[in-house]
């Protein structure tokens, strides 16, 4: 539907109003886009992970580390998992430009990047890697419609949460 315009005014206003509507799209998008990311990281928890992009592959667990976990109970054969507390502190922050994904667990930075001791099995960097294409869609598709008059993205978020529930 076409707008006719008639004084400056209403086209400052109607930019105006454009740009608001991007602004709590991007938001909204990219707090949405921070999920899916940290759905990935927290699902890499426990599961053996193979080189992608700049990372690594995960090393197999040490004997040690294995006979350790026998012991206190904890699954076997699934690295970075024990009571789940790591994997369930990987949390998000975000604005309409920028998202962190991250975990509050101190331990997280060195599993993720390794030690003199551990190999990096990192799940941060390679969640954000493996969803850059899901990213770059939700943006692109929020700032399309946004500039296009869309006045709400809810919707599309809609139809696009199953790529929350798959693994």
């Amino acid at each position: 539907m076409n707008k006719v315009l008639d004084s400056f005014g209403g086209l400052a206003e109607m930019l105006v109003a454009d740009n608001v509507r991007l602004v709590v799209n991007l938001e909204t998008a990219m707090g949405f886009a921070a999920k899916v990311v940290q759905k990935d990281a927290q699902d890499r928890i426990g599961e053996y992970q193979a080189e992608t992009g700049p990372f690594p592959a995960w090393e197999p667990l040490a004997d040690s580390t294995e006979a350790d976990k026998a012991r206190k109970g904890f699954p076997l054969d699934a690295p970075l998992l024990r009571t789940g507390d790591m994997r369930d502190t990987i949390v998000t922050e975000h604005n309409a430009l920028e998202a962190i994904i991250g975990s509050k667990d101190p331990v997280a930075k060195y599993q993720e990047f390794g030690t003199e001791h551990i190999p990096p099995r990192p799940f941060l960097g390679p969640a954000a890697y493996d969803s850059r294409d899901k990213v770059h869609r939700i943006i692109g598709k929020t700032a399309a419609a946004s500039i296009g008059g869309q006045p709400s993205i809810e919707a599309f978020y809609e139809m696009e949460k199953s790529a929350l529930t798959k693994t």
